[in-house]
C-alpha cells in the first residue's frame, strides 16, 4: 500500500513530459488529455524541443517522427546522446515500417500510430513507462536507506518472501549461534552467508568459504583442520587448515551433506569443543569460528535415509534460514534482470541498455530451475549479444527464447475478409483468454504481466463473457 501511494505522489507530482508536433490540433489534444495528471510542455520543432531540454528536466519526450527540417528520428538520437534519463515515445501517421524500427533500435520505448483514437491506451503506455523509472528510483533509494542501516549488498529482492528471510537475517546476524542454510541450486545460499557474516560482530575478521562438495575426505579433513609435516605424502610442510585461518572469523561449510559420516563425526567434535587437532597432529588446537552451513538437499531426509548423522544435523540446525527459490518470488525478477543488465553493460562497455517491453513477460514466465544462476547467465548472454540499447527477445539464449516461452500461437489466425473492428475483438478476445490462463485466473498478476489496469481488464471479461474463475485452480 506504501509503495502504490509513492508511485501515485511520483507520477502525479514529478511526471514532466515534451510533447513535440508540427501540428497545433495534436499538441492541443494530447496536452488536453494528459494535463489533469501530468505537467504537460509542447514544442512545435525539433528546434524548440531541444531548446527546452537544455533549460528543463523532463520523464518523457512524445515526438512525431516526420516535421520539416529536424525530423523525429534526428531528435530522439539526440535526446538519448544527451539525455540518456529521458524516455521517448514516437507517434506518427506518416512514418515508413523501417523508420519505426529504426526508432526503437535507437532507443524509443513505444511507437503509437496516428491517429491515435484511444487516448486512454497512450495513458497507460505513459503510466508503464514512468512505473519503470520509479522502480528504479526505488531500489536506489531502499539500496540508500538499507546500506545506512543493514548492509545487504549483493543481495536484491523485496518480494515480501525475501522480506520475511532478511527479518530473519537481522536478527541473529549479531548473534554466534551456528546457522544452516537451505535452498535449491543457485538460489544464492553463499551471498546470504555473506550476509550474515558483514552485518555479525565479526566482520572486521575473516571470511573463508568452503566447498565440501566431491572433495575427498582425506583432503576435505586437511583443508579443514591443517597437518603435520609427514602426515601423508604431500605433506611436505606443516600447514594450517581452514578453522585456524578463519579463528575469529566465520567460516562458510558450503553443500555440508555432501560429507562423509566419518568426517562428520570429526565436524561435530569440533563445533562442540571448539577445538580441531591436525591430520598427523598429537594436540588440540583451540579456535573461536563461527560456522555456517548450507546445503541443497533436503537435510531432513538425508538425516532419515542415514546419509547425515542426526546428532549433527541438530548441532547445525541452531537457526534454520531458508531461501525460496526464484519461482516462488517472481516480484524480484525485474528487480534482479534490472540489476544484472547494469552490471553486465558496464562490464561490456554498453552504456544505457535497458531491457524491452517484449522481454520482461518472457523472464517473467519462465520456470527458472537454475533460479538467481541460471536468470544472471541469461541475462549476461543478452547483454553480449545485444546490438542496440534495449535487449529484444533475440538477444536470450536459445533454451530460453522458444516459442513456448513467448506463446506464439500458430494455429492463431484472422480473416481478412472481416471488418478491422471484429478482427481486433478476436484478437482481444484470445489474448485476455491466454493472459488469464498463464497467470492462473490471478488478475493483478495479469494486469502487471499485460500493462492493463485492473477495472480495464474486467471491462473486458464483461464484454467477451469470460468467466475469471473458470481458469483459477482449486
Amino acid at each position: 500500500m506504501e509503495n502504490d501511494i509513492l508511485q501515485t505522489e511520483f507520477f502525479k507530482q514529478n511526471a514532466k513530459i515534451l510533447i513535440v508536433d508540427d501540428e497545433q490540433d495534436t499538441l492541443d489534444i494530447f496536452r488536453r488529455h494528459l494535463e489533469d495528471e501530468y505537467d504537460i510542455d509542447t514544442a512545435d520543432s525539433a528546434e524548440e524541443a531541444l531548446e527546452k531540454l537544455e533549460r528543463s528536466t523532463y520523464h518523457i519526450a512524445m515526438t512525431d517522427m516526420v516535421m520539416p527540417r529536424t525530423d523525429g528520428i534526428e531528435l530522439l538520437t539526440q535526446i538519448k546522446k544527451r539525455w540518456p534519463h529521458v524516455s521517448v515515445i514516437v507517434i506518427s501517421g506518416k512514418a515508413s515500417i523501417g523508420m519505426a524500427v529504426e526508432a526503437m533500435k535507437i532507443g524509443a520505448e513505444e511507437f503509437v500510430e496516428k491517429p491515435v483514437e484511444d487516448l486512454d491506451l497512450l495513458k497507460i503506455i505513459i503510466k508503464k513507462i514512468l512505473k519503470t523509472k520509479w522502480q528504479h528510483e526505488e531500489i536506489e533509494r531502499l539500496r540508500s536507506i538499507l546500506t545506512q542501516e543493514f548492509d545487504r549488498t549483493q543481495v536484491i529482492g523485496n518480494s515480501l518472501s525475501i522480506q520475511k528471510v532478511m527479518e530473519k537475517v537481522k536478527k541473529i546476524a549479531p548473534l554466534d549461534t551456528t546457522i544452516l542454510i537451505t535452498g535449491e541450486t543457485g538460489v544464492g545460499k553463499d551471498l546470504f552467508a555473506d550476509l550474515i557474516y558483514r552485518n555479525s560482530k565479526r566482520k572486521n575478521q575473516k571470511f573463508v568459504a568452503v566447498n565440501c562438495g566431491g572433495l575427498p575426505e582425506n583432503l576435505l579433513e586437511s583443508m579443514l583442520f591443517g597437518h603435520k609435516k609427514g602426515s601423508f605424502t604431500d605433506a611436505i610442510r606443516d600447514k594450517i587448515g581452514y578453522f585456524q585461518e578463519a579463528d575469529g572469523g566465520t567460516l562458510f561449510l558450503d553443500e555440508i551433506t555432501e560429507t562423509t559420516k566419518t568426517f562428520q563425526v570429526k565436524l561435530l567434535r569440533v563445533l562442540e569443543k571448539s577445538m580441531i587437532r591436525q591430520v598427523g597432529g598429537d594436540m588440540d588446537i583451540e579456535v573461536d569460528v563461527r560456522v555456517i552451513t548450507s546445503t541443497n538437499k533436503n537435510i531432513e531426509n538425508e538425516v532419515k535415509e542415514g546419509n547425515f548423522r542426526r546428532d549433527l544435523y541438530y548441532r547445525l540446525n541452531i537457526i534454520h534460514i531458508h531461501i525460496p527459490p526464484l519461482r516462488e518470488r517472481r516480484d524480484d525478477i525485474v528487480l534482479l534482470a534490472n540489476a544484472f543488465v547494469r552490471e553486465f553493460a558496464e562490464k561490456y562497455e554498453k552504456p544505457n541498455l535497458e531491457i524491452s517491453d517484449s522481454v520482461m513477460p518472457v523472464l517473467l514466465s519462465c520456470q527458472w530451475e537454475g533460479n538467481i544462476r541460471e536468470l544472471k547467465n541469461a541475462i549476461e548472454h543478452a547483454v553480449a549479444m545485444s546490438a542496440h540499447n534495449k535487449i529484444v527477445l533475440e538477444d536470450l539464449p536459445s533454451t530460453i527464447y522458444t516459442k513456448q516461452d513467448v506463446n506464439v500461437d500458430d494455429n492463431l489466425s484472422y480473416n481478412v475478409n472481416q471488418p478491422f473492428a471484429e478482427a481486433k475483438d478476436a484478437f482481444e478476445k484470445n489474448y485476455v483468454e491466454k493472459l488469464l490462463q498463464k497467470c492462473g485466473g490471478d488478475v493483478s498478476k495479469a494486469a502487471e504481466l499485460s500493462g492493463i489496469k485492473r477495472p480495464n481488464l474486467y471491462e473486458k471479461f464483461n464484454k467477451h463473457n469470460i468467466d475469471v474463475n473458470s481458469f483459477r485452480k482449486n
